[in-house]
């Protein structure tokens, strides 16, 4: 079975932030939103730690409507930066940096 894979090359499936939505351990979105609000510089409550994957419909991260890499995406009618030729890009660079899987979750659908 295909991952999950958001818009940047994020596992869905493996997300903490899905995780915990999944759960609904309010213990874990508070972890998650404290060290993300370290992490991204952003200030992240337990609240905005909810989503069920960028690609599917319900709900999202609260960063999710800002996002410039999904915003991208999805304005040019991809599901992920794997459709455009102009991959790897200014807009991805911060996840591809942050999160070192991201980029082979993008290679890898590139080659199918």
């Amino acid at each position: 079975m295909p991952k999950m894979i958001s818009a940047c090359g994020i596992d869905c499936e493996n997300c903490e932030c899905r995780l915990a939505t999944l759960s609904g351990d309010l213990t874990q979105k508070a972890d998650v939103a404290e060290r993300w609000s370290k992490n991204y510089e952003n200030a992240f409550t337990t609240d905005d730690i909810n989503c069920v994957g960028c690609t599917l419909e319900g709900i999202h991260f609260a960063w999710c409507s800002k996002c410039p890499i999904r915003t991208c995406a999805v304005g040019k009618g991809f599901s992920t930066c794997a459709e455009c030729e102009l991959f790897p890009c200014e807009n991805n660079q911060f996840v591809l940096a942050n999160v070192p899987d991201a980029r082979a979750n993008i290679e890898s659908l590139r080659s199918v």
